[in-house]
């Protein structure tokens, strides 16, 4: 069973909140509180805060137990951006983005056990190389390694 949590509007870019939700997926909660507890970063209070809830979720709402849980997909998309101006020289102006995040992690108690495929084993066609290169590859190797410096000119000695 899949729960989620989901933090909206939060104030930081998207690109920096990305950092560090990358870096919890596909781990216990457990281990990815102890992460972000120890993350200097900025979105790593926020990220902590959301995780919090999606366990709180899980606990009063599933009626599922925390030991399992695991993060199984943690994301960042980006909110809306506040558009502000500031003064630049000569009367000008330049705006500045306040950007915004929506950052929302699912978590599951279910493990998922990767199998391997009898096909998976095999390679995928279109993976060899054509004949074609290869047969260029000879060709020049033997062209260069067959052809004495003697018979190499010069182009300076020609002028």
């Amino acid at each position: 069973m899949q729960v989620s949590s989901t933090y909206r509007y939060a104030k930081i870019s998207a690109f920096k909140a990305r950092e560090v939700t990358r870096a919890i997926q596909g781990l216990p909660v457990s281990a990815a509180l102890d992460l972000v507890a120890f993350s200097p970063k900025k979105a790593a209070g926020m990220i902590s805060k959301t995780l919090k809830s999606a366990i709180a979720n899980a606990e009063n709402n599933a009626n599922m137990r925390v030991e399992g849980l695991v993060v199984k997909e943690a994301t960042v998309g980006e909110g809306p951006t506040m558009k502000r101006m500031m003064t630049r020289a000569r009367g000008s102006g330049s705006t500045i983005r306040k950007r915004s995040a929506h950052i929302r992690i699912i978590l599951t108690d279910e493990i998922e056990i990767k199998t391997r495929d009898k096909k998976s084993g095999q390679k995928r066609p279109g993976t060899k190389k054509s004949p074609r290169t290869k047969a260029a590859r000879v060709t020049k190797e033997t062209a260069t390694s067959e052809t004495p410096q003697s018979e190499i000119s010069n182009p300076k000695s020609e002028i």
